[in-house]
């Protein structure tokens, strides 16, 4: 998860999120290159007398700067593309799970899975154990294998809310009356922590998001105790 000071995103846990990362890092190059050339070009301006034919009619120039820009931008646009496509793309999901966003908690139903649904709250400050995170921790954590390709259908019961987990690369707005879905394949264990990102009301700080990945076996173990319980 995010920690104080951070300047960067938080550590890949999905293929997806991977690949915004080394885009983050190929569109940060392109900014870099293009700003230390304009900051070259101002200082020569500032410091030559502008007095070279070169600078008063020069085609050439022109040309550059027409075409140079559109380079820039096809060289940002392709690989952009390419991960618009990924992330619009669901085919033959392992497992599908439904998400429900309330004022102010989320509602979880495992579609593949009989009588398997839960609702999660925030757990209060006070009912925090060690190591648990304020504001972030709740009290039924949405359970994923991982290795497993998951589908989230995404809708609100009353205003908009907003479904989103930063390091699994995922965000899609719950809209009521709507259906939205996304998908993730977590490559390995761990608790990945997300909030509403939509202003949904006075208790939208209050929205935490937080999915347990687990290997198969245990989350088959989980299964059968949650639907038992």
């Amino acid at each position: 998860m995010a920690h104080p000071t951070q300047l960067g995103f938080q550590d890949a846990a999905s293929p997806i999120m991977e690949e915004l990362l080394h885009f983050h890092d190929h569109a940060l190059m392109a900014v870099l290159l293009i700003s230390m050339l304009v900051l070259y070009i101002i200082s020569v301006l500032m410091t030559t007398k502008l007095s070279s034919t070169n600078t008063i009619d020069a085609q050439e120039i022109e040309m550059v700067w027409t075409i140079m820009p559109a380079v820039i931008l096809i060289v940002i646009a392709l690989p952009s593309l390419r991960i618009l496509y990924l992330m619009d793309e669901i085919s033959n999901p392992d497992m599908t799970v439904k998400t429900i966003g309330h004022q102010w908690y989320w509602s979880y139903e495992y579609s593949d899975f009989p009588n398997l649904n839960f609702d999660s709250y925030m757990t209060p400050t006070k009912d925090l154990e060690p190591g648990h995170f304020r504001l972030l921790e709740v009290d039924n954590r949405m359970v994923t294998p991982i290795g497993t390709a998951t589908r989230i259908l995404i809708t609100a019961e009353d205003v908009l809310h907003s479904w989103a987990v930063p390091a699994l690369g995922v965000k899609s707005d719950a809209i009521p009356g709507r259906l939205n879905q996304t998908s993730f394949l977590i490559a390995h264990p761990g608790i990945y922590y997300g909030q509403c990102s939509e202003i949904c009301g006075a208790n939208h700080s209050f929205m935490p998001i937080v999915i347990e990945a687990l290997p198969v076996a245990n989350f088959l173990n989980w299964m059968n105790v949650t639907q038992n319980a």
